[in-house]
């Protein structure tokens, strides 16, 4: 059984949660989604009636990047987030603290696999190293951008000299592989599952976050999930705490049953459905279920986004995170 760590959060919510009569109408709920893998607790929470058992309303606002995610947050036009990049997170934090609490996070490394290098079939590319002079196309959002730029600094390689980056649209990332537009890819779930199984790529490496920043390859990288702001929290707080319990159901599931919930990577994420049981799983995990390790590995990832520049100043994990 994990140990639980009691640090987290300033205020916390009653427990109870009060049941709605027939009565009472649903809570609306307004969630800013970027919809890649992390975004499985909404979708399981949405099809199989949570949020509707906990009385919520679920209203999903389709973004195209983290950085639209923070912006909606910021101007009241989402109330939480299916999955926001934590080193977005604590840039915005930092500046406007309580825009984004982290109730939940999202664990990747090479075993729980998100983010990772891919190259063209024909590469002869066998290790990062073997990247100089590759034309590399990233997901969209500084934060991404500055995770495969870091991971390639850490072998060696420097921007513009050994390499060139480009965003580009999770949508175009397999076609832009197979049409020989790019030599690689810095991409995640489920696009570089997908890029894989139709031949237009192969993989070089996974988990590099892991390994190349934090040092350890059996980390966990806590480089997302999902997050309130602080206003939602202060004006509704019974709407939030019913819109938590659904995501703690939602991954209760996840880790009950995953196979029941995989159908959903097919019908939600524009996957291939004879690919939805391949998928790698993130660890989803509730706040108050992460261990004194995960915090410090936490910590240890907001750091280095700080050293490097992506975060601007130093931010202590524990005023992000809200155990609900």
């Amino acid at each position: 059984m994990r140990r639980r760590c009691l640090m987290v959060a300033t205020a916390t919510l009653p427990l109870a949660i009060p049941r709605l009569s027939r009565a009472q109408a649903a809570e609306r709920v307004r969630v800013a989604i970027f919809n890649v893998t992390t975004t499985l607790p909404f979708h399981i929470a949405q099809e199989r009636g949570l949020f509707a058992r906990h009385g919520i309303e679920a209203q999903p606002i389709m973004l195209q990047a983290p950085p639209l995610i923070v912006q909606a947050m910021i101007a009241g036009e989402a109330d939480a987030t299916s999955n926001l990049v934590t080193i977005e997170g604590a840039n915005i934090n930092a500046r406007r603290a309580g825009t984004a609490l982290f109730f939940s996070l999202n664990g990747q490394n090479a075993a729980h696999r998100m983010e990772q290098f891919l190259v063209r079939p024909n590469s002869s590319a066998q290790t990062l190293r073997d990247l100089r002079g590759a034309r590399i196309l990233t997901p969209p959002g500084p934060a991404n951008v500055n995770a495969a730029r870091f991971v390639l600094r850490s072998v060696g390689l420097t921007e513009g000299r050994d390499f060139t980056l480009t965003e580009q649209p999770m949508g175009v990332h397999v076609g832009a592989l197979q049409a020989g537009t790019f030599d690689a890819a810095y991409t995640i779930e489920p696009v570089a599952s997908i890029a894989l199984r139709q031949g237009a790529a192969r993989l070089l490496e996974a988990g590099v976050i892991s390994t190349h920043l934090l040092g350890r390859s059996d980390a966990l990288t806590w480089a997302s999930g999902p997050a309130v702001t602080e206003v939602f929290l202060q004006r509704r707080p019974e709407a939030a705490q019913r819109y938590v319990a659904a995501w703690r159901d939602a991954l209760d599931l996840i880790r009950r049953d995953p196979a029941s919930v995989r159908p959903l990577f097919a019908s939600h994420m524009n996957t291939p459905a004879d690919l939805a049981d391949a998928i790698p799983m993130l660890d989803f995990r509730m706040a108050q279920d992460l261990t004194p390790t995960d915090i410090q590995d936490f910590q240890r990832f907001i750091n280095v986004a700080v050293e490097q520049g992506v975060v601007r100043e130093r931010v202590d994990v524990s005023t992000m995170i809200r155990s609900l």
